[in-house]
């Protein structure tokens, strides 16, 4: 009992040492992330295989501690964090006991749904994060898309179209077709491929819209007027454009 009272406090306490705890754990997210991407352009190597199963265990040992932690797991099974965990475990440490689930390195690439568990917490622990967090989200939004669209391209095209040899040909691909670009020399093969192109198109541009309307429009606030229960105002506003009423939006001194 004493061993998982001390693991509670390093994972939900404020101390000091619970938060450096939790950012060393935001770190490792970070770095599993950038591995997860940067090895998905190039042929699986014997180093590759060390570096999975390091980060399979970790991240299975994280999830179990987390899991005995818990006190409601059904709500923890609606998180994507979660199921983020359970998918890289599997997309990790599957291919290394049977060689033939190679293919599973695919849903490495999920990992990316982490993602939206680091902006939790950069929510909760950064005021510049919160500032822009409409822009950090549709980033992120487009770049988890984009990333996992091009991981499921890649593993349905890769046996069957033999312009797809790597992750670099489909990345081209999933960009070109998200901007409905087109050139023409990489085509999806098959109904599945097709399917795959046709979410890109629909999908992609809007989450690429989105990105371009919150870079492009005045910067707002999020911040719930009192009457009319609009969300958004200028940072500078005194008074909700939507029904007149007086507003206190924090500023910090900035304007």
């Amino acid at each position: 009992m004493a061993l998982r009272e001390k693991l509670r406090e390093l994972y939900k306490g404020d101390s000091d040492t619970a938060i450096a705890f939790r950012y060393g754990l935001l770190a490792f997210d970070l770095v599993t992330l950038v591995y997860v991407i940067v090895t998905s352009f190039f042929v699986t190597q014997t180093w590759m295989f060390v570096f999975d199963v390091v980060f399979g265990v970790l991240i299975l040992i994280d999830f179990c501690i987390r899991a005995w932690l818990s006190n409601d797991w059904k709500r923890a099974l609606t998180r994507l964090s979660t199921w983020a965990d359970i998918i890289a475990v599997i997309g990790f440490l599957g291919p290394i006991f049977a060689q033939g689930l190679g293919f599973l390195r695919v849903l490495r690439t999920l990992r990316l749904l982490k993602s939206y568990e680091t902006m939790r917490r950069l929510r909760h622990d950064s005021a510049y994060f919160r500032k822009n967090e409409e822009v950090f989200m549709a980033t992120v939004n487009l770049g988890v898309f984009l990333f996992v669209m091009t991981g499921l391209f890649y593993a349905s095209q890769v046996q069957v179209n033999d312009a797809v040899r790597n992750y670099a040909d489909a990345f081209y691909f999933t960009v070109s077709t998200l901007t409905t670009t087109g050139y023409g020399d990489i085509v999806a093969e098959g109904w599945w491929g097709r399917l795959l192109a046709v979410v890109a198109m629909i999908f992609g541009v809007t989450l690429f819209l989105q990105l371009a309307r919150v870079l492009f429009r005045p910067n707002k606030v999020r911040f719930e007027c009192y009457e009319c229960g609009l969300q958004k105002h200028d940072r500078d506003a005194s008074h909700c454009k939507h029904c007149g009423t007086v507003v206190h939006i924090e500023t910090g001194g900035a304007v």
